[in-house]
Parts: structure tokens; C-alpha cells; sequence
């Protein structure tokens, strides 16, 4: 996996010149990328979301676009359109702003459903079609959508049935003290993001996807990962459980994860630390559980604590 973790490395290093203090998120945002998993960023305005995918995307030497998300955003202005050409007495396919290897759909919730859904349908099918005709789009392929937690005012959410297309939704969050002055000095004259170079080869992802696919993952991990899962479509608190879609969300980036830290097999460690980004986005609590003050990540650290470990099989 030294391939891998090589290649994930040279990348942090080079984002961390723009995003200071978010090692965790950018890894995150790797192993969904080694897995052609889609991110939702939730975060307030001005933490660093854009900056984040453009750093990414220039450090791979792949293609990069921001969508910025409005009502009037048609399903043709996200996938491409056919336009007549009169010399040539055919219509020609214009490419729409999908056709990169890192979108940014910036506030994706301002968007109208049917726009949301013809981005989201070319997520999980990794083409377009238009006018009848199938395009494939580039690979890698990541969407990275951002959405404010805290202003819905003309906002359209995502339904559940949308969110679960997303592997993960992660949190920028406020850097510490520290690092936003760090941030004012960097920013002191040209932005870093211009002087950032590409330190890898993106296209070499879809090689390491193959070598991602055969980390090792324990039968008994495998049925913890499924056991995970189970308790949330039980739980007393919870209204909507996750989908057998996340526990397949699991068992990849666990795979990825493993592999990201030099790993050739899975630990219940690094299942744990993704159970909150893959999980927490797919539940529906109940209204009186809210009441008592019961929150998606307070019930997944219960049912972590709760749903037991044979950790005898692993060794």
C-alpha cells in the first residue's frame, strides 16, 4: 500500500499550503476520492470548502470547476446541451461544467429538485445523456457539494433518498487561533492556491483503485460493519436507519482508509472514525427524540459503544 499512502501524502502536503490545520478533512476528502465517493461539505460561509477542492484538484493536474448553485440553475446547465450547427446540418454536444474531475456544486440545496437530480443521477452513474445520446464523464470523477447548516431561506434540501447518494459529509469547521493567524500571513499578498503546482498524477487512482479493492477486511469486521448499520435501523431514537448503501460506504472507505495509512488490512479503528461522516447524514431522528435533545452523531457513539466486537477472531 506504500503506493497509495505515498500518493495521498504528497497531496495533504501540498493542499496543507492553502488549507492550514485540516489534515483530517482533506484525508477524508482522499479516501472518497480513491473510491470515486461523493463529499458534502456542510459548513458556514468562508472556511475554505472552494479552496479546498481547487488545491485538490491542481495538486492531481485534473480538471477543476465550481457550479454555483440558484433557482434559475436548469438540468442543461450542469450536463451540456445540444446546439444546432448550420454548417454542418448537425447538432453538436456542448459539454456542461460535470464534465471535470473536481466539481464544486457550491450550495447545492439552492438548486431546484429537478436540477439537483440530474446532478445527482450523473453522481452514481458516472455519464449524462442527452437527447438520447450517453456521455461518459472523466475519471477520477468526485463532486464535492457545500451547503450552509445554518440559512434554509429559499433553499430547496436534499431529500433523503439524495443524501444517501453522498458517501460522506464532512465539516471544515473554524481553524484554532494559531493557524487563522498563519492564514492572515499567507494571505498577506497573492492567495497560495496561485503558486501550487501538481505533485501527482491523478489518472494513476484508478490503478490504486485495484489495489484498494484487495485490502484485507477480517469476516468478523465485516459483520461488525453490518451489525452497525442493523442497530440504526432499530434504534428507538431513530424514525429512518441506514441503507444497506452505507454499509457498502463503509466497507470501501474502511478499505481505502486502511490503505491511505500504509495498511494492507482493515483495524476496527478505522471503521469507528468513519461510522460519524457515512452514517450521520443517512439518519432521520424522531421528532420527540430531538426534544430530548438526541442528535445523529450523540446516538451512532452510543450504538458504537453498544454493538459488540469479537476481537478474539482477529487475532
Amino acid at each position: 500500500m506504500t503506493d497509495v499512502q505515498d500518493f495521498v501524502t504528497k497531496v495533504i502536503a501540498n493542499v496543507e499550503q492553502v488549507i492550514i490545520g485540516k489534515r483530517d478533512v482533506i484525508e477524508l476528502v482522499m479516501v472518497a476520492l480513491l473510491i470515486e465517493g461523493h463529499v458534502l461539505l456542510e459548513d458556514v460561509p468562508g472556511t475554505g470548502k472552494t479552496m479546498l477542492a481547487r488545491s485538490i484538484a491542481v495538486s492531481m493536474g485534473g480538471q477543476f470547476k465550481r457550479l454555483q448553485c440558484t433557482p434559475d440553475l436548469l438540468p442543461n446547465d450542469v450536463t451540456g446541451v445540444s446546439i444546432y450547427n448550420q454548417q454542418s446540418g448537425n447538432f453538436e454536444f456542448r459539454r456542461g461544467p460535470i464534465f471535470v474531475n473536481v466539481l464544486l456544486s457550491d450550495e447545492i440545496n439552492r438548486a431546484t429538485p429537478r436540477t439537483q437530480s440530474a446532478l445527482l443521477e450523473a453522481m452514481q452513474e458516472q455519464q449524462v445523456t442527452v437527447d438520447g445520446t450517453t456521455h461518459m464523464l472523466p475519471r477520477p470523477f468526485i463532486v464535492l457539494a457545500t451547503q450552509n447548516p445554518i440559512e434554509y431561506e429559499g433553499t430547496f434540501p436534499l431529500p433523503e433518498a439524495q443524501l444517501d447518494r453522498f458517501l460522506m459529509r464532512v465539516s471544515v469547521g473554524y481553524p484554532q487561533n494559531a493557524e487563522e493567524i498563519e492564514l492572515l500571513n499567507r494571505m498577506r499578498r497573492e492567495h497560495p492556491v496561485l503558486h501550487i503546482t501538481p505533485v501527482v498524477d491523478g489518472s494513476e487512482i484508478m490503478a490504486m483503485q485495484r489495489e484498494i479493492w484487495d485490502i484485507h477486511v477480517d469476516e468478523s469486521l465485516q459483520k461488525y460493519i453490518v451489525d452497525l448499520v442493523d442497530a440504526t435501523r432499530t434504534h428507538s431514537d431513530l424514525a429512518l436507519g441506514a441503507s444497506p448503501r452505507a454499509s457498502l460506504s463503509l466497507f470501501k472507505a474502511a478499505q481505502a482508509l486502511a490503505a491511505v495509512r500504509g495498511r494492507d488490512h482493515v483495524i476496527p479503528d478505522d471503521v469507528q472514525y468513519l461510522v460519524p461522516t457515512i452514517l450521520t447524514h443517512r439518519l432521520i431522528v424522531k421528532p420527540e427524540a430531538e426534544l430530548r435533545g438526541r442528535t445523529a452523531p450523540r446516538i451512532l457513539a452510543d450504538i458504537i459503544e453498544k454493538v459488540p466486537l469479537d476481537i478474539g477472531e482477529l487475532e
